[in-house]
């Protein structure tokens, strides 16, 4: 059972950055996706990006060209770097884990605890 933390969070203004870090119990190179998701206070949870275990990436519109999810998989890490923050960006960011996509909602997926991220305008 792998557990996943992540920190980082935090209250910023409005265009500035964040870099949100996600730790791993154990190895995540079983785990061919590790993925961002926020939930916004009254919203349903939203995919934010994705990264693949080679490396492949995708972002949810909102994100392009603003976000950049990374991992080590050396470290049992995965990282997303948040620059030019809107106060829209405000929410709960988990880090999630699994084989794949379709399977990170499901219980074999897995999923940290979140951390707030707060934008002030």
């Amino acid at each position: 059972q792998v557990q996943l933390v992540e920190s980082g969070g935090g209250l910023v203004q409005a265009g500035g950055s964040l870099r949100l870090s996600c730790a791993a119990s154990g190895s995540i190179s079983s785990f061919n996706f590790m993925g961002w998701y926020r939930q916004a206070p009254g919203k349903q949870r939203e995919f934010v990006a994705g990264i693949t275990v080679s490396g492949s990436t995708n972002y949810a519109d909102s994100v392009k060209g603003r976000f950049t999810i990374s991992r080590d998989n050396a470290k049992n890490m995965a990282y997303l770097q948040m620059d030019s923050l809107r106060p829209e960006d405000t929410a709960v960011y988990y880090c999630a884990a699994a084989k794949n996509i379709v399977l990170v909602t499901t219980s074999l997926g897995y999923w940290g605890q979140g951390t707030q991220v707060t934008i002030s305008s």
